[in-house]
């Protein structure tokens, strides 16, 4: 195999989409798999849609999810500039040299001119294709449009007879008929070069050997072919990535939820979780497995295990997934990603972080195993950083309404006081034996302590809360839920009312 060049090119109108992320990353794999070079080359000759912050965006969200470049901005290389608006010098040369070989022409039909053909030929019920025209004018005809000043676009000529064949690596041999074809603008009245021959001519300059793309410009590959072959270039291979779906089967777009990789950073999933999701929207190793690490798919990764049917969207999957990896990944890492959700949420100061980094990780520690996004750690670890401001109303019914519930927890009070360490085991040990001196069922006394020091029914095991809180919080947190139930003031949830 000859030496191996992918690239990705995005358009900078927005964010990185999860469509254009799963593309960039199986680039990235193609080449890091057959010691090849991955390039990223900046797709802003569409000045209309151009967005100035969202290049920065783009590479941001590329950084964040590990997709590493050889080549292109930040980086530089031997085939730059990488902006698609600093190469237009080349683009007009390789136009000027079809103009000069008969390949292309110019087109001086106006707007008015172009709709009058386009309700004829509906009027037909044709399917609109440009007649031509203008590359039937004369030499002198066209010097003359020229002197003054007409505007016009270039147009590349079209064989009208036979097929364009491509040899998708994923796809197999897909045919397209040259008659559904026209002669299609190759440079805009602005004197910008239409994406299909820019496209041509960047992979060419800079070697490209493999492009890599959606399926979504599969339509456009005939296109580039006879650019190719107009300009006398050698064509690369071709791969088409299957569409990504949503579960109706739908196009995916914001009403399924976050669709770019910025929206799940900001939602609270970890960058190995999407990486792992978007390797496996398209492609599979054939392991009975699904939870890979980047490295790993590196070595694995292949075109023809891609899919050629279009993968299925599926948040539920991507969530479950995101919390395996909570679960599983060094907890160090897990607590320094959650701690920007405990800032955001005014738990801790930023200022805080490095003094009270050892407790930030104990409680990360306990609540992770029962969360699947990162916010949902500072949700669920409120009460380690703050007062409680009420209880929960059905755990008030269910367990502080409960006869000899004020003893129980005055037995456990004095348990805490007592205790010679504050682990979690002795901690666990003092109140099972209480539990048996009592003789009562565990639940009796853990539940309605629970409630009492994290004002919830549900989360960590509560020793484990006990042991983090430490004994003068929760001696204080049990008095005052005493101090609530003896005023039986049920309607009101408040502490303190």
């Amino acid at each position: 195999m000859k030496d191996i060049r992918v690239r990705f090119a995005p358009s900078p109108t927005g964010y990185l989409h999860i469509g254009g992320a799963r593309t960039a990353l199986f680039n990235y794999y193609f080449a890091r798999r057959y010691n090849g070079k991955f390039i990223l080359r900046i797709e802003d000759t569409d000045r209309e849609r151009f967005k100035e912050d969202s290049v920065s965006q783009i590479i941001s969200s590329m950084k964040w999810l590990g997709i590493d470049w050889d080549e292109g901005p930040e980086k530089g290389g031997d085939y730059g500039p990488y902006y698609q608006s600093e190469r237009t010098e080349l683009y007009r040369k390789e136009v000027s040299r079809l103009l000069e070989e008969g390949k292309a022409y110019y087109c001086f039909c106006t707007e008015e001119d172009i709709e009058k053909e386009r309700e004829e030929q509906k009027r037909l019920k044709l399917p609109f294709r440009y007649s031509g025209k203008c590359s039937k004018l004369s030499k002198e005809e066209i010097e003359k449009n020229l002197r003054e000043g007409k505007p016009y676009v270039v147009r590349i000529k079209i064989p009208r007879e036979g097929t364009t064949e491509v040899e998708d690596l994923i796809r197999g041999k897909v045919s397209f008929d040259n008659s559904q074809l026209d002669d299609y603008i190759i440079l805009k009245s602005n004197n910008m070069p239409t994406y299909n021959f820019a496209c041509v001519v960047d992979d060419y300059a800079m070697k490209i050997s493999h492009v890599i793309r959606a399926e979504e410009h599969l339509s456009n590959t005939p296109k580039q072919v006879l650019i190719y072959k107009a300009l006398g270039y050698e064509i690369p291979k071709f791969a088409h990535l299957s569409m990504i779906l949503a579960p109706d089967r739908s196009k995916l777009s914001k009403r399924h939820g976050a669709t770019s990789v910025e929206e799940f950073k900001e939602k609270g999933y970890l960058k190995e979780t999407l990486v792992n999701y978007l390797t496996l929207l398209g492609w599979s190793p054939g392991e009975d497995r699904e939870v890979f690490e980047m490295a790993d798919t590196t070595k694995k990764f292949s075109l023809d295990k891609v899919w050629k049917t279009a993968a299925i969207y599926d948040i539920d999957k991507l969530t479950w997934m995101n919390g395996v990896y909570l679960r599983e990944s060094d907890l160090d890492y897990v607590t320094k990603e959650a701690i920007p959700f405990f800032i955001d949420k005014g738990l801790i100061k930023e200022e805080e972080v490095e003094s009270k980094y050892e407790y930030i990780k104990r409680v990360v520690d306990v609540i992770r195993e029962k969360v699947k996004l990162l916010p949902e750690i500072a949700d669920a670890g409120e009460y380690f950083f703050k007062e409680i401001e009420e209880y929960d109303p059905k755990g008030v019914d269910k367990r502080f309404k409960k006869e000899g519930v004020v003893e129980l927890l005055e037995k456990g009070k004095e348990t805490l006081a007592k205790a010679s360490s504050f682990d979690v085991e002795t901690v666990e040990k003092a109140y099972r034996d209480l539990i048996d001196e009592l003789g009562i069922k565990g639940g009796d006394i853990i539940h309605p302590t629970r409630l009492a020091i994290s004002g919830r029914t549900v989360g960590p095991g509560l020793f484990d809360i006990i042991s983090i809180l430490g004994k003068e919080v929760c001696i204080e947190r049990i008095n005052k839920a005493i101090e609530f139930i003896n005023k039986n003031s049920w309607n009101l949830f408040k502490i303190g009312v």
